[in-house]
């Protein structure tokens, strides 16, 4: 699109011999892209919704550090969608992040086993759903032809085939086009057994071709908005960093919790402990581990761009695309930092 514009400030980042020495190079080259986006303008507007309440091992979650002693199997974690409008060189644009069709979602072959083993009367302990993408759309006054892109971080668990249309149904928003690094496409079109357990089969099926904008790589979208390609949860992971006047928010699920990005301040149980006992400085979401060691430096350069939440500055301002939440029947799993929501500008009606 001509108004997609390459970055430049992490090229050669990962190159160095050392795995620590990748990490400093990362994270000063993430200092770099933070100035120069935090003097660039902001998007128009920024809002999250909360779409579905889901279980989560925690042993995924917090890979190792949260405490075996509790015997707590799941976690639960939010998925939630973005609006984030924004101008461009062809005008203003209107985005949809992590839109997910949790209508469809369910036939993940892992959340699939997971309802099909639970009585259904413990149901409501399995998932709750809030609300649709569509409903949310309708909600603030738009209509589905004004949505422009969707983008997820990863294609884990995602079903897009309603959103863009195939031969055999039309599409809800039928001037979406999908943004995705073509990394992450290759992939999820090849799965081998491990990783298929997490992408909704036949997700990507039927759809047009010109319908996908396969990236390359880091891209500016347009005024406020970049799409980072970092890798390690899945190998094409890409985040989303949106300049609000609430800084910059990153947007992945490299991690499911702020406490994630700042384990040694964690309230989930044990994990405080297990940060400060090996020494590290995030707690990777491992249930695939495609490359932990590309995950852990994805992570620092998020919190390095992030920079400090206005909310609490000890935290970096991280909002995870699927955050841990409370919930007391899964003890051990309280977040010490929850973001929860957030929304910024206007929204401007066509």
């Amino acid at each position: 699109m001509n108004h997609f514009a390459a970055i430049s400030q992490f090229d050669g980042s990962r190159r160095a011999a050392g795995q620590m020495a990748r990490v400093e190079d990362t994270r000063a080259a993430a200092e770099d892209f933070r100035l120069f986006t935090l003097g660039q303008p902001k998007v128009r507007y920024y809002q999250s919704f909360d779409l579905v309440k889901v279980p989560y091992p925690t042993r995924y979650g917090f890979r190792n550090a949260f405490s075996r002693e509790r015997f707590v199997e799941f976690m639960h974690i939010v998925n939630r969608v973005f609006v984030v409008q924004f101008d461009t060189s062809d005008g203003l644009k209107t985005l949809l992040v992590s839109p997910s069709d949790h209508e469809r979602n369910g036939e993940t072959p892992f959340f699939r086993r997971l309802q099909d083993k639970a009585p259904k009367a413990i149901e409501p302990l399995i998932a709750k759903r809030y609300t649709t993408v569509p409903e949310i759309v309708a909600s603030i006054g738009l209509q589905p032809e004004d949505i422009d892109y969707i983008t997820y971080d990863h294609l884990h668990t995602q079903d897009v085939r309603r959103w863009l249309g195939t031969d055999d149904e039309p599409a809800i928003f039928p001037n979406a086009k999908l943004l995705i690094m073509q990394r992450e496409v290759d992939c999820a079109l090849d799965l081998n057994p491990y990783q298929a357990d997490w992408y909704c089969p036949n997700g990507l099926t039927g759809i047009a071709e010109e319908k996908i904008i396969q990236l390359q790589g880091d891209t500016m979208i347009g005024d406020g908005l970049a799409l980072l390609h970092t890798p390690g949860h899945t190998e094409g992971n890409h985040s989303i960093v949106v300049h609000t006047d609430e800084g910059l928010w990153v947007t992945s699920e490299n991690g499911i919790s702020v406490d994630s990005y700042a384990p040694e301040l964690s309230t989930a149980a044990g994990v405080a402990k297990y940060a400060k006992t090996i020494g590290t400085e995030v707690i990777i979401n491992a249930n695939t581990l495609e490359n932990s060691i590309d995950q852990y430096i994805s992570m620092v350069q998020e919190k390095t761009i992030a920079g400090p939440s206005k909310r609490d500055a000890r935290y970096p301002n991280i909002f995870p695309s699927s955050e841990m939440t409370p919930f007391w029947a899964f003890p051990g799993t309280t977040p010490s930092f929850y973001v929860g929501e957030a929304v910024h500008g206007g929204l401007v009606l066509p």
